[in-house]
């Protein structure tokens, strides 16, 4: 099922399918290796809901939901 990243709750996994190259973080990502292919862990949100914490290749990342809204991902389940 395709979901944008900013929809995935904690303790759910995905692999990434889409990065928007519109995205104003799109650098930032690509630094982190959050490109296409990358398995991605929701492990934590904060009490508000944003940012959430995201387990990307062995580190712990924070990321607001409107910067991974134009994130596509496919859930596989939690890791």
């Amino acid at each position: 099922m395709m979901i944008t990243l900013n929809n995935l709750k904690v303790g759910e996994a995905c692999i990434v399918k889409s990065v928007s190259s519109k995205n104003r973080m799109l650098r930032r990502f690509t630094d982190i290796g959050l490109i296409e292919n990358t398995l991605v862990e929701c492990v934590g949100e904060s009490p508000a809901g944003d940012p959430k914490a995201y387990l990307i290749r062995g580190a712990v990342i924070a990321i607001r939901n409107e910067d991974c809204a134009d994130i596509k991902v496919k859930l596989c389940g939690g890791v």
